[in-house]
């Protein structure tokens, strides 16, 4: 019973959705310009498949995700770890870090294309500031909380720096630092979404805006399936990498 629970009830909701979606648009009232008929939405999705369009907007959106988000990483986990083991570091960012933090992502857009204009370079940055705190503050937490026996040991058997980041720090930090890159990840590819609808002309961000214009309300739930099902697959991935790379923690929840 339990199994068939697993397999029936992520299917529930979606269902319920749809049966309401159709109920709404062939029985209901509810005009097409508002709210498309399924058979319609499918054939947009179908347009966009064959024509390459929806490929090629996903390639490009993905690709601004991909290098941002590296860079974020590369400088979310350098200064998460830095404050981390180093109250000087520590004193000398947190403020700074945590103001900046409290500017909600959607402020940044018009300024970041102010200075970067509209093409790669504003997606890329928005990207790395969006993707970079939930990195930075959760190595932080990883880092920071680690045992001061352990740290004391390290200091014992006199290891380097690197060797206690290496040996000490890191692999008692590894599965929140996971928990920083599944979020970065996620508020990336909203960030390069929010960053396209607003200035762009390249993206699945752009070919919802570009929809909105042309009043093409069936295009533009395409792209909001589609934008829904990409993250809900990058989700999984980072958390399948996850548990590859962290047996221990499914051992530990088992026992």
């Amino acid at each position: 019973m339990e199994k068939i629970k697993k397999v029936l009830f992520p299917f529930l909701i979606p269902v319920i959705v749809l049966a309401a979606w159709i109920y709404a648009t062939q029985l209901g009232k509810v005009p097409s310009s508002l709210l498309p008929g399924v058979s319609s939405v499918g054939e947009a999705f179908k347009r966009q498949i064959e024509n390459g369009q929806l490929i090629q907007d996903l390639g490009v959106s993905l690709g601004r995700v991909v290098k941002g988000y590296a860079i974020s990483i590369i400088l979310g986990i350098l200064l998460g770890a830095l404050m981390g083991m180093s109250k000087s570091m520590w004193h000398l960012f947190h403020g700074v870090t945590t103001t900046i933090r409290q500017i909600p992502m959607m402020a940044w857009i018009p300024m970041i294309i102010l200075w970067c204009g509209i093409k790669e370079l504003s997606k890329v940055v928005i990207i790395v500031i969006a993707a970079f705190f939930p990195i930075m503050t959760n190595t932080l937490g990883g880092i920071s909380s680690t045992p001061k026996e352990y740290i004391e040991v390290a200091k014992l058997y006199k290891l380097s720096r690197w060797k206690t980041f290496t040996k000490v720090y890191l692999p008692h930090a590894i599965p929140q630092i996971f928990v920083g890159l599944k979020l970065g990840l996620g508020t990336s590819w909203m960030a390069v979404v929010a960053a396209e609808l607003i200035a762009s002309v390249s993206g699945i961000g752009y070919r919802l805006s570009d929809a909105r214009n042309m009043m093409r309300s069936d295009v533009m739930i395409v792209c909001m399936i589609v934008i829904g099902l990409v993250g809900a697959l990058m989700d999984k991935i980072i958390t399948l990498l996850f548990g590859v790379l962290t047996p221990w923690e499914k051992k530990g929840k088992a026992v």
